[in-house]
């Protein structure tokens, strides 16, 4: 109800802040009762010894566990200031396509950070959430899953707005041509029409195997990092009885990009503004599988703008942008129920709510056998004997 730029004020109101406030506090490390603070201010409009005037209604802004949400924060290398800038300095810009959830989007004007009101429930599992997800990002800070770098509520008006500050996966500076939402799941998994009538439409798993039926190719270590930090990051949302969450798979096709440009220019005279170098660390697709194999030195060249190459069906070259969304559903008792009735009428193992153990299984199986899939390996020609016949090579 709070009209959208009072809600943005809001937010950049008391995230300056709740920021400034944190840096004058020594750095220390995270103890078990940070994950449950709550650190609450009341920003009068006319401003108060604390807080400065300004011309929206009154509001209290909430910060939730702001020292853990710190240590997270330089965990990704994103310096306080660096964070303020991107949030406070400039308006943020509201993302007109809201998900299923009915939540706000809005991305910081460097593309950086995404902010996303999320429900009450939600905002109650994150924070449950917190000690493990510290945990899992000490032993393993390359991961798919949701970068969180704060939690905040306005209230306002007898209103609770709660908002979550996340790395954004898709950069606006690249075109995306498709974007899927796969579960892995077959049941009902095809878009609405309602979506698909949208500019950028995003598309289910059924949609998936009807456009590509092949799946996606990449290179063999490519693959392996990939499914390897799926099944880690499966195990860990597993672990919190977490289920319904989905891979978002945005893809940018080089090659159609190439011949975009070239028909609307007749010159072919490729947009070469490149995207900013994002600030946080791991945040990119390709970061976020660049496993152990590569600690040595990164592989991200300067085209790949954050993406993991790949190639369709056609050999056409293309950019992969993903992450695991839609982690804050926790399996509770109306997920059962719904499931429980659902496979009444249906085939059980087809729907998309299940025991997460399960979820888990069906999710990495369709990701590693079905949407991607690794490129199959030529005979290469130094492996020819000195006799000069190839030696088969075992695929």
């Amino acid at each position: 109800q709070t009209t959208s730029s009072a809600l943005k004020g809001a937010i950049q109101l008391g995230i300056t802040h709740t920021v400034g406030s944190l840096s004058t506090k020594p750095e220390r490390d995270v103890l078990m009762q940070d994950f449950y603070v709550v650190e609450s201010i009341f920003f009068p409009s006319e401003g108060s010894n604390l807080t400065p005037a300004h011309h929206y209604n009154d509001f209290r802004f909430k910060t939730y566990a702001p020292v853990a949400f710190r240590y997270f924060r330089e965990l990704f290398g994103i310096r306080p200031d660096d964070y303020l800038y991107s949030l406070c300095s400039e308006p943020l810009i509201e993302l007109s396509n809201s998900g299923a959830s009915g939540s706000l989007f809005y991305v910081s004007s460097d593309d950086e950070f995404i902010i996303k009101t999320v429900q009450h429930k939600e905002a109650e599992f994150l924070q449950k959430l917190l000690p493990g997800y510290y945990m899992n990002l000490n032993q393993n800070p390359r991961t798919l899953l949701p970068k969180f770098y704060g939690l905040y509520c306005v209230q306002a008006g007898g209103k609770n707005i709660r908002i979550v500050v996340m790395n954004n996966l898709l950069p606006r500076s690249v075109k995306m041509h498709l974007k899927y939402d796969l579960k892995g799941s077959t049941y009902k998994r095809r878009a609405s029409q309602k979506e698909r009538e949208k500019v950028f439409p995003t598309y289910k798993d059924l949609d998936f195997m009807q456009d590509i039926p092949d799946g996606l190719f990449l290179d063999s270590d490519m693959y392996n990092a990939l499914c390897k930090t799926l099944q880690r990051d499966c195990l860990v949302l597993q672990s919190f009885k977490i289920m319904d969450y989905s891979l978002l798979v945005a893809i940018h096709n080089i090659d159609l990009a190439q011949r975009e440009h070239a028909i609307a220019d007749g010159t072919s005279q490729a947009d070469t503004r490149r995207p900013a170098a994002q600030k946080a660390l791991y945040s990119t697709a390709m970061e976020s599988i660049q496993g152990e194999a590569r600690r040595g030195g990164t592989i991200e060249t300067d085209d790949q703008m954050g993406g993991i190459p790949a190639r369709n069906a056609k050999g056409e070259r293309l950019l992969l942008y993903i992450g695991i969304i839609d982690v804050l559903q926790s399996y509770r008792f109306v997920k059962k129920l719904e499931h429980s009735w659902k496979a009444l009428v249906h085939d059980g193992d087809t729907v998309s709510v299940h025991r997460p153990s399960f979820y888990a299984e069906r999710f990495q199986r369709f990701m590693c056998n079905t949407a991607f899939k690794k490129i199959p390996l030529k005979p290469s020609p130094s492996k020819k004997s000195r006799s000069g016949t190839a030696v088969p090579r075992r695929s």
